[in-house]
């Protein structure tokens, strides 16, 4: 199933982008009329109306059509790597590009465990050794007990907002954070489950089997 089959046509932009994006629309706005009494404005208002144009889209948030499966991919992206972890489960890791879109799912219905903020670096989130960055480390009780879920920060993407607490309910495929701009996601499988996925294969949030059945 390609992204755009599987998003509505309506915009809706992710929660937590306010900071980022009302400065750069209020600028493009400012200078779009300063532009009608002078056209040298239109040297800031053009390149500021094409940033705002690029935040709209990449801060998008499309609804989803469910996929099937026991557990969905939490992020839209690329599988770079796939990993045998030593206690026996599966570490399956997301690669994001700025193209796509940067909120998170949970890949399991469930109750949130804990949600536990990781200081680190900030290597580009491609770099094998991306997994000690900035980090956001979640665990869900789910039916397939103890899943890990562990969003990472990029060279550019430094700030993680996660939309839930311990303690919360979610079903599969809600949507529980988001990461600014290019970054990662890894989520690992219980021992006895394989993935679905090969690397290099492209995943959409919510819609993508990542395991098999």
């Amino acid at each position: 199933m390609s992204d755009d089959s599987a998003q509505s046509n309506r915009l809706r932009l992710a929660r937590g982008v306010s900071p980022w994006l009302i400065p750069t629309v209020a600028a493009a706005a400012a200078t779009a009329l300063l532009t009608r009494r002078d056209r040298r404005w239109a040297l800031a208002a053009l390149p500021l109306g094409a940033l705002t144009g690029g935040m709209l889209w990449f801060f998008r948030d499309p609804d989803r059509t469910p996929g099937e499966g026991r557990v969905l991919s939490p992020a839209d992206g690329v599988v770079q790597s796939i990993d045998p972890w030593p206690d026996g489960r599966t570490r399956v890791a997301i690669f994001m590009s700025p193209l796509n879109v940067h909120v998170n799912r949970a890949p399991l219905a469930g109750n949130v465990v804990s949600v536990q903020h990781v200081a680190g670096g900030f290597l580009p989130a491609f770099n094998k050794d991306s997994d000690q960055n900035e980090r956001v480390v979640w665990h869900f009780d789910t039916a397939l007990g103890d899943i890990e879920m562990v969003q990472i920060a990029g060279a550019v993407a430094r700030r993680i907002v996660p939309y839930l607490s311990a303690g919360a309910k979610v079903a599969q495929t809600d949507r529980i954070g988001l990461i600014r701009f290019g970054s990662r996601v890894d989520i690992y499988l219980p021992e006895g489950i394989s993935p679905a996925v090969s690397v290099g294969e492209k995943t959409i949030a919510g819609v993508t089997r990542i395991d098999h059945g």
